[in-house]
C-alpha cells in the first residue's frame, strides 16, 4: 500500500486527484499508476486503469493483487471483475463509497484498510478541489 500511497502523492504533486494504485504478484510490482485526468485531459485515465496500462500484457492476473488508495468506482472495479484480479486492497473508502458491493457480487476479495493517511489526503484535497473532485465521481 505505501507504494500506492506513493503513486497518489505523486499525481496530487502533479495537479491531480490524488489517488494511487500498484498491481503485486509474489510480491513484485507488475504494474503502478495514479489517476492522470487532470494531466491528461483524459476521463478514463482514472488510477487503476494507469495502473494496469503500465502493467501490460501480463498474461493471466491470477494471484494478482490490486492495491488503491481509495475504494475503486464501477469503471476500476469493472476493469478488475474483466481480468479476473480476485483480491483488491484499499487505503480507505469513507470518501467515496465507490463500487465494493459489485466487485464481491463478482468474487473479488475486498479488503478496506481504513488508513488515516489516505483518509486525510482525500479529504483535504475534496475540501481545496470541490468541483474538481465532484467531476472526478461524475457528480458535478
Amino acid at each position: 500500500m505505501q507504494e500506492a500511497i506513493r503513486e497518489a502523492i505523486k499525481g496530487r504533486d502533479e495537479g491531480g486527484i490524488p489517488i494511487g494504485s500498484v498491481l503485486v504478484r509474489n510480491n513484485v510490482i507488475l504494474g503502478r499508476g495514479h489517476n492522470r485526468r487532470v494531466q491528461e485531459g483524459d476521463p478514463i485515465i482514472h488510477a487503476e486503469i494507469d495502473c494496469l496500462r503500465n502493467a501490460g500484457r501480463i498474461g493471466t492476473y491470477r494471484n494478482a493483487v490490486l492495491y488503491s488508495t481509495l475504494m475503486p468506482c464501477y469503471l476500476c472495479a469493472g476493469a478488475a471483475v474483466q481480468f479476473g484480479i480476485k483480491k483488491v486492497i484499499v487505503g480507505e473508502s469513507r470518501n467515496f463509497a465507490g463500487a465494493k458491493a459489485f466487485m464481491e457480487e463478482h468474487g473479488v476479495e475486498v479488503i478496506d484498510m481504513d488508513l488515516n493517511e489516505c483518509v486525510t489526503m482525500m479529504q483535504q484535497f475534496i475540501a481545496q478541489n470541490s468541483r474538481l473532485w465532484n467531476e472526478d465521481i461524475g457528480e458535478l
